[in-house]
């Protein structure tokens, strides 16, 4: 098939839309919305410094290696990576060589932050061990505070991250139907800032999984394309497979998702304002005495 734009041959057809796109304008339809969402998100007066969340795979690679190209362009505006090594073997000491060889090829510091060293465990122990929660749900809340904390003590303003739209649209249905009105109001990208927290930035947020995973292969960009071994016992797979279907037989439905988000989020937290938040004993921000990740550590040790 031919381009819908020009005339050279199409790599991909997008279905929400119903265009061919060649290599070069599949490219810069990427771009275009990258760069409009990152701008849409946040206004720099430089000085600041950004946090860019990095695993290895396709999506965290991405946001860095775009990260990159709007903001190296720009005066006294700083870039840094942070990953975390959740202590999984044979799985992340893949993505690892990967993230170092593109943070050295960008000229971009890298913080690999370990598990085992900040919380005493790995998420290979935690699979291990008796417990009421999916693997998934430890892994996320170690991750959030580690990446926080990381960002945090490194001066970063905002903290970004390679949610693409795939992942947006989950976590909305998610919240929805567990009812969970006051966690819908609370999701990224963050406008507000509360003491503690570093504010979240997705720039990928209208980006579907399977454009960016095109845009890596044919820029060249290398990632890590393994599936996490715990994956499965994710609760979200269920909304992947719904919303999926969904989409195949509706497309756009993810944007739909979206959209519809976008449109009464300001009324969602006008309705449940940010929590005062208190300091845990390990420092991290909670809205209780304890935050989530030492409730769970208790639980693990218990």
């Amino acid at each position: 098939m031919k381009c819908s734009k020009c005339n050279r041959e199409a790599v991909i057809f997008v279905r929400y839309n119903g265009t061919h796109l060649c290599r070069e304008h599949f490219l810069g339809s990427v771009r275009k919305r990258v760069f409009a969402e990152f701008h849409r998100q946040v206004h720099l007066g430089g000085g600041e410094r950004i946090a860019v969340a990095v695993s290895g795979g396709k999506d965290s690679t991405l946001c860095l290696y775009m990260l990159d190209e709007i903001v190296g362009p720009m005066r006294d505006v700083e870039l840094r990576a942070v990953m975390i090594d959740e202590g999984i073997e044979g799985y992340r000491n893949e993505g690892v060589p990967l993230v170092r060889q593109l943070c050295s090829g960008l000229g971009i510091d890298l913080e690999i932050v370990s598990m085992r060293e900040m919380l005493g465990i790995t998420m290979d122990q935690i699979a291990a061990s008796a417990r009421d929660e999916s693997s998934c749900t430890y892994c996320g809340v170690f991750r959030r505070r580690l990446l926080n904390a990381a960002s945090r003590d490194m001066g970063a303003d905002f903290l970004a991250t390679g949610l693409n739209l795939d992942d947006t649209a989950q976590g909305i249905v998610m919240n929805l139907f567990r009812g969970d009105v006051e966690k819908l109001a609370r999701m990224g990208p963050h406008n507000n800032t509360q003491s503690g927290l570093v504010p979240r930035l997705q720039p990928l947020r209208k980006i579907p999984e399977k454009e960016s995973h095109l845009f890596c292969i044919l820029e060249g960009i290398e990632f890590h394309d393994s599936v996490c071994p715990y994956a499965e016992e994710a609760v979200r797979n269920i909304y992947r497979e719904v919303i999926a279907r969904i989409e195949d037989d509706c497309p756009g439905t993810r944007y739909a998702i979206l959209s519809s988000y976008d449109a009464i989020r300001n009324a969602l937290q006008k309705s449940y304002p940010p929590v005062e938040l208190r300091q845990c004993g390990c420092g991290e921000p909670a809205v209780g005495d304890k935050c989530k990740a030492c409730q769970l550590l208790d639980k693990i040790r218990g």
